[in-house]
């Protein structure tokens, strides 16, 4: 699997579509609520193996805290690490760009157990984003 920062056009657009596969289509999230119009001040994670993209996340800095959001994977490939493995990718970009110290993600509330074993921890109460059970989780850098 290669992991790397979205640079390109091709890349940004192939985040994009990963998103709107899983959250529009899989999941029922509308395009105005997942397409935020925030993604030109996000940085991208792309992960694809054998040229196709299976997962991908955005990094959003502000105030010293690196919010983690549209993290998602291909359905063929979940379950098989891709996710953990862009998780560590952005986890490591967010140390090396040295502009935050917490890192911190809304969860849905079925993948609580993933961010877990990432050294997450749950901060606050249920919500719900898209219609979907929430909660946020914070990990200090």
């Amino acid at each position: 699997m290669d992991i790397v920062i979205a640079a390109s056009e091709a890349d940004r657009a192939a985040c994009l579509r990963l998103r709107h596969l899983v959250f529009v289509g899989e999941q029922g999230v509308s395009e105005e609520i997942e397409f935020d119009g925030l993604d030109d001040a996000c940085v991208h994670v792309l992960a694809r193996e054998n040229g196709e993209a299976v997962a991908t996340a955005r990094i959003k800095y502000l105030d010293g805290v690196a919010k983690i959001q549209r993290v998602c994977v291909i359905e063929s490939r979940r379950g098989t690490g891709a996710g953990a493995a862009v998780m560590d990718f952005a986890l490591a970009e967010i140390r090396r760009a040295g502009r935050a110290k917490t890192a911190r993600l809304g969860a849905q509330v079925h993948a609580l157990g993933f961010y877990l074993k990432l050294g997450f921890a749950v901060v606050g109460g249920e919500y719900l984003e898209a219609g979907i059970p929430h909660r946020d989780m914070e990990l200090p850098l």
